[in-house]
C-alpha cells in the first residue's frame, strides 16, 4: 500500500509547490503597483498645495495677469521641495497657451510624472479665469 501512495504524495507536493510559487509572483505584483500609486499620488497632493498655496494670496493670478513668468517660476521654486522638477502652462477661458515663455526648472529624468490642473480666477478689476496644467516629477 505504500509504495502505491508514494507517486500520489509526490504529485500533490509539486501541485502545492506550484501553487506557493505563482501565488507569491502575484503577491509581489501587487506591492509594486500599489507603491507606484502613492508616490504619484503624493506628488500630486504636493502639486495641488503649491498652487493653492500661491493662489491664497492672490499671487498666482497677479503673475499671470502681469505676465511676471520669472517671478512666478521663482515662487514656484521656493515652495516646491528640492528634488522635483515642474512644467507650467497657462491657458485662458478658450484654451489658448497664455505663457510665451517656458516655465519650468529643468528636464523630466523620471518615469513617474503628476499632472495637476488648477482653475484659477484673477482678482483685478476685469474677471479673467485662468487654467493651469503643473506637470511633477521626482529629479533623479
Amino acid at each position: 500500500m505504500k509504495r502505491q501512495n508514494k507517486g500520489q504524495i509526490r504529485i500533490v507536493e509539486a501541485f502545492l509547490a506550484v501553487l506557493i510559487i505563482f501565488s507569491s509572483f502575484a503577491i509581489s505584483a501587487n506591492l509594486t503597483v500599489t507603491r507606484n500609486i502613492t508616490k504619484n499620488d503624493d506628488l500630486t497632493s504636493v502639486g495641488l498645495q503649491s498652487l493653492l498655496k500661491l493662489d491664497s494670496d492672490g499671487s498666482l493670478g497677479k503673475y499671470i495677469d502681469d505676465a511676471n513668468w520669472s517671478a512666478l517660476r521663482d515662487a514656484l521654486n521656493l515652495i516646491l521641495p528640492a528634488g522635483i522638477s515642474f512644467n507650467l502652462t497657462v491657458y485662458d477661458e478658450q484654451m489658448l497657451q497664455v505663457n510665451n515663455a517656458i516655465i519650468s526648472n529643468g528636464a523630466f529624468s523620471s518615469q513617474e510624472i503628476a499632472f495637476i490642473e488648477y482653475v484659477c480666477a484673477s482678482r483685478s478689476p476685469i474677471f479673467h479665469c485662468y487654467k493651469i496644467h503643473l506637470y511633477l516629477a521626482v529629479a533623479k
